[in-house]
């Protein structure tokens, strides 16, 4: 799956769930991860999670300071905030409804 078709707030969510298990991150790592986690069904080019921590870190959803990588360059590593936790948690349960929602139409769906 290309980044593009993945949705907005979906990447948001993933990214925000990936701080808030492994802490403080550099986009690339953050990159990395929600590739490593999908199996590399989803693929991320530079700019998508650029674009997507910069439209966090508006909301205050994310902040983000600079530190040195593994790598040793220079790097912004970015960590969840309170608001950040408690947009998580709202969206987990929307998602997690959903899926059950969508588990039900698809089990209703194969008996016809």
């Amino acid at each position: 799956m290309k980044d593009s078709d993945v949705r907005q707030g979906t990447l948001a969510l993933m990214v925000l769930k990936t701080l808030d298990v492994l802490g403080p991150l550099h986009g690339y790592g953050i990159a990395r991860r929600i590739e490593q986690i999908s199996g590399d069904a989803i693929l991320l080019n530079q700019g998508t999670i650029y674009a997507s921590l910069v439209r966090l870190q508006q909301r205050g959803l994310i902040r983000a300071t600079w530190g040195t990588s593994e790598h040793n360059r220079r790097a912004k590593f970015y960590s969840i905030t309170r608001s950040g936790k408690k947009q998580l948690r709202s969206e987990t349960k929307k998602w997690e409804q959903l899926s059950g929602v969508m588990a039900r139409m698809f089990a209703a769906g194969a008996g016809s």
